[in-house]
């Protein structure tokens, strides 16, 4: 694509420097805009922030690639290649699920891996897995390939999906989807796992979220060598290049509207800057709420704001040890004995239950870089009901860490209590106060039936033109591969408005 396609002097500013927003930069660069990105974080990244300790490196945010395609497509734009910037690799196994029982199940690299593992714990479900995966790949072809980077602002382009979404069951939630295909109960947890890594509970999400697991199996599952902070670096280095212009550590108070078109941004202190289009890589409930002059927006995104159902929160635990468990995998992911209730208490009850289920990141297994000779890094993940419970973490986080750390000494971290280094936490206080993440939510908005497609945020700006939406909130909707599309629709609204 030729990076001249516009006048040089329009102007583009991006609010937010997650991936999405990081994304949206590059491609309205390439389109020839010139691009300022900002972001409140002390480094880009979004979530995606890196914690140094003792010698100890953790990443705070995604640590699971997939369709690196994706990033793929970002430096191919300036006839560039990721592989020149960052050295990507697939963990062996992709993931390791422990049961309650003690079992446990290694899913990927390969299919005759994972079928192994199935026919061990369940032989009558490999046949089941594989008829999953044809299903997963239909939903994949709509869900996906047609419609992730496609805006979603006309009712009628909706409906005209229904059909499509009605034959593959659109309307059942990924747990019933799996439950079809697999009868094993551990299966079906490993196998409905992924929308929990989108916010989502497995028993509420709208079964095209089923699609991750042929995204996985077709694109594989990846870590950059130094984490995920080593691709914020590489995104950073190529902005750099390409002239993008790249402030952090500031926070954008207001978007500025004028005529009744976003003019530019102002800054917590009263510095402005314009702008001829400005994209928000904010929470869009904040946006719309905050960041917008009072009755700017139209009906619906207020609606939405006020509807929303948030997806859960995250309390996450950082550690090294001064020691090593070689038997632990890159991610781990370790069930509890209840799943069904313990899923309803974190997102409908909305009460802090005394068991829990965990991801655990364990880097070192792949890159040694990340903890001193001799030691392991790890970070563990625990999902929690988000602050519209009503929960002092100031009380219930120490407690919860207590719980976490002896659950894991008794099972695939024994030793642990003695060995552990150089520990903090986050909360979803956490998440509220440093990336103003609404309602301390992990991952914005839950990925429902409800809001998906055009019932969630779209990517242009209702109420303000030439002000676009990115990131988690956004259609198609959260994890790395979503927020990065999101910045492919926008992509092309923008050149539909400056062609108009």
């Amino acid at each position: 694509m030729p990076r001249d396609t516009y006048q040089s002097d329009r102007r583009a500013i991006v609010v937010g420097g997650g991936f999405g927003g990081m994304a949206a930069a590059l491609r309205l660069r390439a389109l020839g805009f010139q691009v300022r990105i900002v972001d409140r974080c002390p480094r880009l990244g979004g979530r995606a922030q890196v914690f140094e300790r003792d010698g100890f490196r953790h990443d705070a945010g995604p640590t699971v690639l997939t369709a690196p395609d994706l990033f793929e497509e970002l430096f191919a734009l300036f006839g560039k290649r990721l592989a020149d910037y960052v050295t990507l690799v697939q963990p062996q196994p992709w993931y390791r699920f422990h049961f309650a029982d003690g079992e446990s199940l290694d899913y990927g690299p390969t299919e005759a891996v994972t079928e192994a593992g199935i026919a061990r714990l369940s032989p009558g479900d490999v046949e089941g897995y594989r008829r999953l995966g044809k299903h997963s790949k239909a939903l994949y072809d709509v869900g996906f390939t047609q419609l992730a980077h496609t805006p979603f602002h006309d009712v009628a382009f909706m409906l005209r999906q229904v059909p499509h979404l009605l034959r593959l069951r659109a309307y059942n939630s990924v747990w019933t989807m799996v439950s079809r295909f697999l009868k094993d109960d551990r299966l079906r947890r490993a196998f409905t796992i992924q929308p929990l890594l989108v916010g989502g509970n497995p028993y509420d999400t709208t079964s095209v979220y089923g699609m991750i697991n042929h995204l996985e199996r077709q694109g594989g599952v990846w870590f950059a060598m130094g984490g995920t902070g080593a691709l914020v670096d590489a995104f950073t280095k190529l902005m750099l290049e390409e002239g993008i212009e790249i402030e952090t550590g500031v926070t954008v108070e207001r978007i500025l509207v004028e005529g009744g078109r976003a003019a530019g941004i102002a800054y917590e202190g009263g510095r402005t800057e314009r702008a001829d289009v400005v994209v928000s890589n904010v929470d869009p409930v904040r946006l719309y709420r905050d960041l917008l002059p009072p009755g700017t927006a139209g009906r619906l995104p207020r609606l939405r704001s006020r509807a929303s159902a948030l997806s859960m929160g995250l309390y996450v635990l950082f550690f090294g040890a001064d020691r090593q468990w070689p038997e632990v995998a890159h991610h781990a992911v370790w069930f509890s004995e209840r799943h069904r209730e313990l899923l309803a208490d974190i997102f409908h009850r909305k009460r802090l239950a005394e068991d829990f289920s965990l991801y655990l990141h364990r880097p070192t297994a792949t890159d040694p870089s990340f903890a001193p000779p001799g030691c392991d890094s790890f970070y563990v993940l625990c999902p929690v009901p988000n602050l519209r419970a009503d929960i002092d973490w100031d009380i219930e986080g120490p407690r919860l860490r207590d719980r976490i750390v002896a659950a894991l000494d008794g099972s695939i971290l024994p030793g642990l209590k003695g060995a552990i280094r150089s520990e903090f936490a986050m909360t979803p206080v956490d998440f509220e106060r440093d990336y103003l993440s609404e309602a301390g939510a992990g991952f914005s908005l839950s990925p429902i039936f409800r809001q998906s497609a055009w019932f969630r945020f779209h990517n242009r700006g209702e109420g303000v033109r030439d002000l676009y939406l990115v990131g988690a909130g956004t259609h198609p909707g959260a994890g790395l591969p979503g927020v990065v599309s999101s910045a492919k629709v926008v992509e092309a609204l923008v050149r539909e408005r400056v062609e108009a």
